[in-house]
């Protein structure tokens, strides 16, 4: 069941596990999309969350089952195994927050800079100094969100010319923050937990958190209901989307060489451009659209670079 365990003849044609990946890329997009209708109509970001998570986890949890995979943990690791799955609840709850706020695929843009942060936090926490290259492309990756989110003429613009356009922004490099320090712990507190169960536990930990702040009222207007069928198609639409990338990808994930493949899941930005402008009508001006460029292809390079 573990990656390590599967041989190079078990895996995917490289043509087979790029298109697949690029699917998968293209599904959380529309997942994006389909969340940023639903919140047009009035659905509560956190039912968004918990709709998507629970139906991933039912099926994730049937996948364990079926697997008979034992859901113990090693000792030591269950306050990490908790402060995992609240970090992914808060990465998904600030980007789908930034998702109703901002253009779609510049929320996604911010949101993905997390290799930058994750390189930046192995180092100081003991980790290998970046490289110069890596810095460069850090530089590079910088200045294509300076271009993309077209930070000079937000900065000439008085505030409250898009009030929403700071916070979604914030919200955005704050999921990026959270997920890069997920991952960190990922790797370097969680590796001896299975995948599965790790994926499983940190879902139920998501759901839960959800449930509590919906009814603790943390979040205003968090659990409303779509208003509109237009909403509730979409609802379904992005549990859907999600559901099935996400069960499909952890079913998929060891015979598709992650190490040499993963750079291919930085289409999502792009996709999800592509998604907007047809889908949305959201539009991006040419400096944007190049600046959204330079960021992706930065962020393949140095992705490529942490996988050699």
């Amino acid at each position: 069941m573990a990656v390590a365990s599967s041989s190079n003849t078990s895996l995917f044609p490289r043509k087979l596990a790029v298109a697949l990946l690029a699917l998968l890329a293209c599904a959380f997009a529309g997942n994006h999309i389909a969340a940023r209708i639903a919140f047009d109509n009035d659905t509560g970001v956190l039912l968004a969350i918990l709709c998507r998570s629970g139906i991933t986890l039912l099926a994730l949890a049937a996948l364990v089952l079926w697997q008979r995979q034992s859901l113990g943990l090693p000792s030591g690791s269950r306050r990490w195994q908790l402060l995992l799955g609240l970090l992914i609840a808060t990465q998904s709850l600030c980007l789908y927050s930034a998702v109703a706020r901002i253009p779609v695929a510049l929320a996604l843009l911010v949101g993905n800079t997390f290799p930058i942060l994750l390189a930046l936090l192995s180092w100081a926490l003991g980790g290998p100094r970046p490289t110069r290259r890596t810095v460069l492309l850090m530089g590079l990756i910088l200045l294509g969100l300076v271009l993309a989110l077209d930070v000079p003429s937000r900065l000439a613009d008085s505030a409250e010319a898009n009030p929403d356009w700071t916070l979604g922004v914030s919200l955005a490099f704050c999921a990026a923050c959270v997920f890069a320090c997920a991952l960190w712990i990922t790797d370097h507190k969680l590796a001896g937990v299975r995948g599965p169960v790790r994926s499983l536990l940190t879902l139920m930990i998501v759901f839960a958190s959800m449930l509590v702040a919906g009814v603790g009222g943390w979040v205003p207007a968090g659990l409303s209901l779509p208003s509109s069928s237009a909403g509730w198609i979409a609802l379904a639409s992005l549990v859907v989307l999600y559901g099935v990338a996400f069960t499909l990808l952890f079913v998929c994930v060891p015979r598709l060489n992650m190490a040499q493949n993963a750079p291919v899941m930085n289409i999502e930005p792009i996709a999800t451009l592509l998604l907007a402008w047809a889908l949305l009508d959201q539009r991006l001006s040419s400096m944007q659209l190049i600046g959204g460029a330079v960021v992706v292809c930065g962020i393949v390079l140095l992705t490529y670079r942490r996988s050699a």
